[in-house]
């Protein structure tokens, strides 16, 4: 008997479904039917077992809703429940990232006292505990009494949704916080909150835990300050993790001491005794110089212009740099607009027009060799960033700026400055122009490969990469490939596969290093091309993800400097020119063990030294005990390669992910740019955190 339903459960109509399993006649389907609807009649016993089972569980089950519905079938939930009952509507996850979401909302509280002119220090603090607190010296929440609800403001802030300053009343001409709920959220999805507001003279403490109040509004002592202090312990029912990331949050500090010019931030560590700064008068102008840090730069300060307009402030940095990869940035209230919006179309149709325009007036370029956005933003480092009064989010994740009015305001602010700026500095602009006609070439170049690599609107199997074994399923959701490393894993792995959902492409040798080269020269390379074709999405501009064949791309390498190098290369690449495939997940590291211990007839596979030890101790030294390390993964047979590593009911897989774009630039640039001295001063500063090395 079929079984569509993992608790066994059928109702009549799947009964009557039985008649297409080949295994019975009509006969048995009514019977089957017969019995559902025979609460009371005992069951036929001439039934399997299974369908007796069935029969039963139907009986057993509740049963479906009835007409009436009025009401008192409408629940509500109260307070803060909402956000418990559904996190992930306020916070986006309960993964690490939603996690981490938690301590942006509480900093974006001390920023907005900043952007009001009321905040200059922001000390946040990870305690050894696993809670975090963040202290500012802005004007402190609120403690008196709300004339409506009869209630401290803090009280209101820290219970209910959308109570602050920020609504309609004068507190705030601009904040931030992406989803706008602030620390009413982190209150309800914390086993415990503190809130300590310094005000007036006096210190006040409150403590909530799971958004109740657990201890009333007290003067606790004198205050010499003012500023508020929040102090949160995630609660480990909501999150998948508690566990905070001091790398995710200091490159989110970073950011925001960046954005806000003036502002110091400091992040403590208490668990691994670190403290860390952050203080840029420069704002934007030294986040420019931080992205290009490591890179040889066409011109030695970056170009700024700034602009406010009916209460919106537009800044513009930019700098462009030798390299070929483009790095623009935009923030909408100091929240990074990941899918743009309209300030940063904005910015992209001034740049392109004022670039073009100088170069025809000057007759570098011809009227009909106009430059495009491509063409232009090639090793332009840049950071656009508005602030406005009501900022509309829009897109997949709310990372889009919406507000229209803010296109031509910024298409203004960058086509007078850039217009200014190139006609006060003609030896600048000679070189940015020269910069892109090279690029405007070189894609002329890339185009023609492209058209050699873009697959045809229906797929045709020929076009496929000879060395491909694709799989039988269609649907690009249930596809699978795995890039291996060396045609001999490529024929354990085609043997060993799921032939219906797992592609195979070997790889031969290591991919180009694309840091260093121009798409035209990318697209010349086998690997790459064999690549581009096998996903059939396209690459660089053209790449669109909704063509994609396969919706998990593993990369499967050894477990040795060589495997991780290829790997890097690998992740370069996508990040550079399919960035969409890391962005939304698409993109896996397999894990294949690094031992097999073996004890009689017992097998078991390890992954790590520290599972070696414990496998080893667990099954004792009594016996003979035979271990065998993997230095390749052609060292095992297809049997083995299934069962440790492409079995979705058994492998181990990594997702990759970009929580922090500019560290992740950063560190793509620094291991896989031209210049050394940077990455000799990386491997000599982390050369004593290497566990194990392949010499």
């Amino acid at each position: 008997m079929r079984d569509n339903h993992k608790d066994g459960i059928l109702n009549e109509g799947e009964a009557r479904e039985f008649q297409y399993d080949g295994e019975h006649d009509v006969s048995e389907v009514d019977s089957v039917a017969a019995q559902l609807a025979g609460e009371d009649a005992p069951v036929d016993d001439t039934l399997s077992d299974d369908e007796r089972s069935a029969i039963e569980a139907v009986r057993a089950a509740p049963k479906a809703a009835s007409s009436h519905y009025d009401a008192s079938d409408i629940q509500v939930l109260e307070g803060l429940e909402p956000v418990r009952v559904r996190p992930g509507m306020y916070i986006g996850s309960t993964d690490v990232r939603g996690l981490h979401h938690l301590v942006t909302e509480v900093v974006d509280n001390s920023i907005d006292e900043a952007l009001a002119g009321f905040c200059t220090d922001i000390d946040l603090t990870i305690h050894a505990d696993g809670s975090i607190s963040v202290r500012d010296n802005g004007r402190g929440i609120p403690v008196d009494i709300h004339p409506v609800h009869q209630k401290s403001a803090l009280e209101l802030a820290l219970t209910v949704l959308h109570a602050g300053g920020k609504f309609g009343g004068e507190g705030y001409k601009m904040s931030g916080g992406l989803h706008g709920v602030g620390v009413s959220v982190v209150n309800a999805l914390s086993t415990k909150l503190v809130a300590e507001v310094r005000r007036g003279g006096e210190t006040y403490q409150m403590e909530f835990s799971r958004g109740q109040v657990t201890k009333p509004l007290t003067v606790v002592g004198p205050a010499e300050d003012t500023g508020t202090t929040i102090t949160f312990t995630p609660d480990p029912e909501i999150f998948e993790t508690c566990d905070f990331s001091l790398e995710l949050i200091t490159g989110r500090m970073r950011e925001m001491a960046f954005l806000n010019r003036g502002v110091t931030i400091t992040v403590k560590d208490e668990r691994v005794d670190s403290f860390k700064k952050y203080h840029y008068d420069g704002g934007i102008i030294s986040f420019v110089k931080y992205l290009n840090k490591n890179r040889d730069t066409l011109h030695p300060e970056p170009i700024y212009f700034s602009a406010e307009k009916d209460g919106s402030i537009v800044e513009v940095a930019m700098q462009y740099n030798d390299g070929y990869q483009e790095n623009v940035l935009s923030y909408a209230n100091n929240i990074n607009t990941h899918e743009g919006g309209a300030h940063l179309m904005g910015f992209k149709a001034a740049l392109t027009r004022v670039i073009n325009n100088y170069g025809i007036k000057y007759k570098i370029l011809k009227e009909n060799d106009k430059l495009s956005g491509e063409d232009v933003r090639e090793g332009l480092a840049a950071i656009v960033s508005v602030k406005l009064r009501e900022p509309q989010f829009e897109g997949q994740t709310k990372t889009k700026l919406g507000n229209s009015e803010m296109r031509p305001l910024t298409d203004a602010v960058v086509a007078e400055g850039l217009t200014n700026y190139l006609e006060e500095n003609p030896q600048v602009a000679r070189a940015i122009l020269d910069k892109c006609m090279q690029a405007s070439r070189a894609r002329e170049a890339a185009r023609k490969a492209r058209e050699l690599t873009r697959r045809k609107s229906v797929l045709e199997y020929s076009a496929l990469p000879g060395k491909l074994a694709d799989c039988s399923e269609k649907d690009a959701s249930q596809c699978e490939i795995y890039l291996v490393e060396g045609d001999s894993a490529g024929g354990s792995a085609k043997m060993g596969r799921d032939k219906r959902i797992q592609a195979i492409l070997p790889l031969r040798g290591k991919i180009l290093n694309v840091e260093k080269t121009r798409l035209d020269r990318i697209l010349s390379n086998n690997e790459i091309k064999n690549m581009i074709t096998a996903f059939g999405a396209g690459v660089g501009e053209d790449f669109n993800v909704e063509k994609l064949r396969y919706h998990k791309i593993i990369c499967m390498t050894d477990a040795d400097v060589d495997g991780s190098h290829i790997r890097i290369l690998l992740l370069t690449f996508f990040y550079r020119y399919m960035r969409p495939l890391i962005e939304q997940g698409y993109v896996y590291i397999a894990q294949p063990p690094l031992f097999k211990i073996k004890k009689g007839a017992a097998e078991v596979y390890v992954y790590t030294d520290e599972e070696l030890q414990k496998e080893l101790d667990r099954l004792g030294r009594d016996g003979k005990v035979e271990i065998q390390r993997y230095k390749g993964l052609g060292e095992m047979n297809p049997e083995q390669l299934w069962e440790t590593t492409m079995d979705p009911e058994n492998r181990t897989m990594y997702r990759v992910s970009v929580d922090d774009a500019v560290a992740a630039d950063e560190i793509m640039n620094l291991l896989m740019g031209d210049r050394v001295e940077p990455r000799r001063e990386f491997i000599e500063q982390n050369a004593k955190l290497v566990a194990d090395l392949d010499i």
